[in-house]
């Protein structure tokens, strides 16, 4: 029978643990991912015993891995995610489907210090190329793999970040732009609205879209709106919350909670126009006839969007009606234009989101301070609304220059 080994006082050590002679200190001995002999060394036996359930934990955790290099991209990833404390529910929830949708059961399973920018290279031309996803999805991407590589430089498990500079080289020579949201013109936006007013079938959801192309809400911000939200008095309109549609980690399935707007920036008050009002009142009358929305939610209640089925739409939902309703005006006003003998005023593909860089933008035509754009929007960057303002300006510098024409005659 194997004898047990003591320190100097009698107590029992555990394998790999030794009390040297020569200063008293207790010294383990173990092996890494790698095979290499290691060692953790302590004053006394619990302090000794603390460091080594440390190890343990850190073993399990896959730190060892993590710094032996023989980590995989998901490990690293995940232990990127981890580190990110104050993200929002929503936010990770998005993250983390991006990334497990595109890149965990394929390219994550690489060891990460194995990985070179040409690899990096291919990868996001094989997503481009074979999957057929947008320079945008792309870079929603990258976003999540540059920081993901640079945590590993950080921890100098990799001297370099492989995805640095692809996204630029990507750019340049795949052809793609990026899909840049642009607002409809006020002949695409009166057209839109006017189809629906008069549609038999789509014209309940004129509403809905007169209050998104009234507020500039984000659609989730819409569709959270409660009837409390609203001061018909005071004419304005309380965001304070969000709805946010996302998966499950359990079962996979989808469902809508509540969250904070998208930013701080988000909790504001938006002043209510004359027709967004109406719309509100329409909404209501609808519901006093038919009964109002009884979905609990987060333990919200009283929503002033209801589906048929007496449940808040989800985003997705409305971005398909939008699709459809699309196709059939753009399909319709060919035709009436043929019978007309004149060009065809047909709509470009947008989504909800469209609908509020549309607000923003004439917005931005009737109104110069920044800051007051910027506030009705929630921007969280004033660069944000500049851009869009800048945009939106660009139109009416040949109108200003035909006002100049003809009010100053110095010429």
């Amino acid at each position: 029978m194997a004898k047990t080994r003591k320190d100097l006082r009698g107590r029992s050590l555990r394998k790999g643990e030794v009390q040297r002679q020569s200063d008293k200190r207790y010294m383990y001995t173990y092996r890494d991912p790698l095979g290499r002999r290691k060692y953790i060394y302590a004053n006394d036996l619990a302090e000794l015993r603390e460091k080594e359930t440390k190890l343990i934990k850190d073993q399990l955790d896959g730190l060892d891995l993590y710094i032996a290099g023989k980590a995989s991209l998901n490990d690293t990833f995940d232990r990127y995610m981890s580190s990110k404390y104050n993200l929002r529910e929503s936010t990770r929830s998005a993250y983390i489907y991006t990334y497990d949708h595109y890149v965990r059961d394929t390219f994550g399973r690489k060891r990460i210090a194995e990985i070179k920018y040409s690899d990096i290279l291919q990868f996001y031309y094989y997503l481009l190329n074979q999957k057929g996803i947008s320079l945008g999805t792309l870079d929603s991407v990258h976003c999540l793999l540059h920081p993901t590589f640079q945590l590993a430089v950080r921890d100098e498990i990799i001297r370099k970040n492989p995805t640095t500079g692809v996204m630029k080289e990507i750019s340049r020579e795949s052809g793609k732009n990026r899909g840049v949201r642009h607002a409809l013109t006020i002949t695409q936006q009166r057209a839109f609205m006017e189809y629906i007013a008069n549609h038999p079938i789509y014209y309940h959801w004129w509403p809905m879209f007169t209050i998104l192309l009234g507020t500039g809400c984000r659609i989730g911000e819409a569709l959270g709106l409660r009837w409390q939200d609203l001061d018909f008095e005071n004419r304005v309109i309380s965001i304070n919350h969000s709805l946010v549609y996302y998966q499950k980690k359990d079962d996979n399935r989808c469902m809508l909670r509540v969250s904070l707007p998208k930013t701080e920036a988000g909790i504001r008050t938006i002043p209510m126009l004359d027709i967004v009002k109406d719309a509100f009142e329409m909404l209501r009358e609808e519901q006093e006839e038919n009964g109002f929305n009884e979905t609990e939610i987060d333990g919200m209640s009283g929503f002033i969007f209801c589906n048929r089925f007496g449940n808040v739409p989800n985003p997705q939902t409305v971005n398909h009606t939008i699709k459809r309703i699309l196709n059939q005006y753009n399909a319709d006003e060919l035709i009436r234009a043929k019978k007309e003998r004149r060009e065809p005023i047909l709509l470009p593909d947008f989504s909800c989101h469209h609908l509020r860089h549309t607000f923003c933008t004439r917005l931005c035509e009737n109104e110069t301070n920044l800051k007051v754009i910027q506030s009705i929007m929630g921007h969280r960057n004033i660069e944000t609304t500049m851009d869009i303002y800048a945009e939106a300006t660009e139109e009416k510098k040949q109108e200003s220059f035909e006002n100049l024409a003809a009010n100053l005659d110095i010429f």
